[in-house]
């Protein structure tokens, strides 16, 4: 068997938790681009080894780790050791930890986990509990797990967000060719265009863009395009009336950018969100 057939990866929606997905994975060959998430990202590796850059920090998680990735946080992922690397993970919401760690007595303010590896054994004991219920379909104890799971992570590992910076007080520049780029997914400008629109020579602006964002323009276009696809595939429509409608080529160049964003093309991603439970 090759490596690349050895590779399984089942995208689904919580049984219990509407809008917050679940995945379960094994990967080899397969490399996550540089891309971030809305929400949260809790994984928990059952075997092998995965290595991601976060903030510029290559990272090393292996078997009973606890993978923890904030909302808004550019990363990769990859495997670690050549027989890759096997996981569990969902991503909870914002709102979700908040008002789980608000339950808790936590400070006012957006959960923060300092640490992207954590090592905790009954964390990820709950977590494991949480996961396998959920894939039984079981909605009851799968949300009851998985509150548990989070609670037990926030008590133990989470503070409050540092201040950072808002996004009104990025560069000027940047702000508006942000704004260009969200208003233009289809018809997107160049460099050299975008520059020009925003008075900004294309060096400093490429600079600029991605010290501010952590991702180039372009990189950043296509980031916009996979979290415009995502909303368009949870609205069941399908992937090649997608990819048009955001920007790509054709339905396989939506699925390269997507699969290295999310871990699985658009199509299984798709069915994954209209079933209950696998």
């Amino acid at each position: 068997m090759s490596p690349v057939s050895a590779e399984v990866a089942h995208y689904w929606n919580h049984p219990g938790l509407p809008g917050i997905g679940l995945l379960r994975a094994r990967f080899v060959t397969h490399r996550f681009g540089r891309h971030a998430h809305e929400g949260y990202t809790v994984g928990l590796i059952e075997s092998g080894v995965e290595e991601f850059h976060r903030e510029g920090t290559l990272m090393r998680a292996g078997a009973g780790a606890v993978v923890i990735v904030n909302p808004e946080t550019v990363h990769t992922g990859h495997a670690g050791v050549p027989e890759g690397w096997s996981y569990r993970a969902s991503y909870p919401t914002v709102t979700a930890l908040t008002e789980i760690a608000a339950e808790l007595g936590a400070r006012p303010g957006t959960p923060y986990f300092r640490d992207a590896v954590i090592d905790d054994p009954q964390s990820a004991r709950l977590l494991r509990a949480a996961y396998r219920a959920a894939e039984h379909g079981d909605a009851l104890a799968a949300a009851s797990r998985f509150r548990s799971a989070l609670a037990g992570l926030l008590h133990r590992h989470a503070g409050v967000s540092p201040a950072r910076r808002p996004a009104d007080s990025a560069p000027a520049a940047v702000r508006a060719a942000r704004d260009i780029l969200h208003e233009r997914l289809v018809d997107p400008p160049s460099l050299e265009e975008l520059a020009l629109a925003v008075g900004a020579r294309p060096f400093s602006l490429l600079r600029a863009f991605q010290t501010t964002t952590g991702l180039p323009p372009h990189a950043y276009l296509n980031h916009l395009r996979v979290r415009r696809a995502r909303t368009l595939l949870d609205e069941g429509l399908r992937p090649a009336e997608v990819a048009a409608r955001v920007g790509f080529a054709d339905q396989a160049h939506l699925t390269r950018h997507f699969k290295r964003a999310v871990g699985v093309p658009p199509g299984a991603y798709r069915r994954g969100r209209t079933r209950a439970s696998r």
